[in-house]
């Protein structure tokens, strides 16, 4: 999982460099204003439903666009320790589910609750990376750890291990993790309420899937087919003779090796009779 760059990560670097390119194009092409969602007057009265598949897709603030980037580099870890597969599989559900659910709770909770005042939703990925932090944070351990202690003569920094001793001094602890987390923090910050609330929507949609939390079975187990990360399966016609023939060579090495185990333990047994004659 230490590999440099997006080494066995395909889907990783597919979705980084498409959120840059598509970020870069809506600048160019001044057309940012199709991107966020404004509750009114895009969804009541015009019905722009469209945009609740679109408003993912790109950025409109270079800065939250490069916090992004870097969050989004850092999680890919995640492609490594599951695979392109499930990754792939696990990014479609969450697109579609943090697509639907941040407007949805504009609409019908936070608006009302906010006598109309809260009606923004800004674009960008926000809610699909806090799924996958989520993740990252269930699954992924931390390396090392290191302390910024703080007292009267001022504050330094000291690597720690991960157990501390009760005569050190106060600080605060930090790991290699803690970047990815601010970077992260910084992005839920960066337009409020909007994107604190797609990224609150994220975190808790990534822990349900993880966990099966109200969802079925079935829909955590789904996979895209193997042939969106480019994996190659056998021909339907070799498929039954490619497993047969498989499974008939280790059936051969079991028994070769059932032969060499009696004969040796044959030969242990007259070697021992030997001795005691």
């Amino acid at each position: 999982m230490l590999g440099s760059g997006f080494s066995n990560t395909p889907v990783s670097k597919f979705v980084f460099f498409s959120l840059i390119t598509t970020s870069i194009l809506a600048g160019i092409t001044d057309s940012k204003h199709y991107f966020y969602i404004e509750i009114v007057p895009h969804l009541y009265p015009y019905q722009q439903v469209w945009r609740l598949l679109t408003w993912q897709l790109a950025y409109t603030s270079s800065t939250s666009l490069l916090t992004a980037s870097i969050t989004l580099y850092h999680l890919r870890l995640i492609e490594r320790l599951w695979g392109s597969r499930k990754f792939a599989s696990y990014l479609s559900f969450i697109y579609l589910i943090t697509s639907l659910l941040p407007p949805l709770l504009l609409v019908t909770l936070l608006r009302p609750l906010s006598f109309k005042t809260i009606n923004y939703l800004p674009s960008g990925p926000t809610a699909i990376a806090f799924a996958l932090l989520a993740q990252y944070h269930a699954a992924i351990p931390h390396v090392y750890r290191y302390k910024l202690e703080t007292g009267i003569g001022g504050s330094r920094t000291t690597t720690t291990t991960t157990t501390t001793n009760g005569d050190d001094p106060a600080g605060i602890i930090f790991s290699d993790k803690s970047m990815t987390y601010l970077l992260a923090g910084q992005l839920a910050l960066s337009q409020l309420p909007g994107s604190l609330v797609a990224a609150a929507v994220g975190w808790i949609a990534g822990l349900a899937w993880r966990y099966e939390i109200l969802l079925p079975r079935r829909l955590v187990e789904w996979r895209v087919p193997g042939w969106v990360v480019g994996e190659k399966s056998p021909m339907r016609g070799q498929g039954a003779s490619v497993r047969a023939g498989g499974i008939e060579q280790l059936m051969r090495r079991l028994d070769e090796r059932g032969v060499q185990g009696l004969s040796s333990g044959r030969d242990e047994v007259e070697n021992e009779a030997r001795r005691r004659i």
